[in-house]
């Protein structure tokens, strides 16, 4: 994934560099490169921030769990 983003940069920064001006330059970078990698890698990173959030919650449970259990019933 990380190779064909970096590839994908070059590909646009050099087109970039081929337009006639330079807020035409600045424009394809930002709308061929960085708006469609943005959404790519937020949408390639769901399932990771999926499973840290499920660990995050993991964590906060088990102890919790555990002090719980230690209890002497009443």
């Amino acid at each position: 994934m990380l190779l064909i983003a970096v590839a994908w940069i070059y590909v646009v920064a050099l087109m970039a560099l081929t337009e006639p001006t330079v807020v035409a330059g600045i424009m394809t970078l930002l709308m061929y490169c960085v708006l469609p990698l943005g959404i790519l890698i937020y949408i390639t990173g769901s399932g990771r921030r999926r499973r840290r959030k499920a660990a995050m919650i993991q964590e906060n449970v088990a102890p919790q769990h555990g002090a719980e259990q230690g209890k002497s019933p009443d």
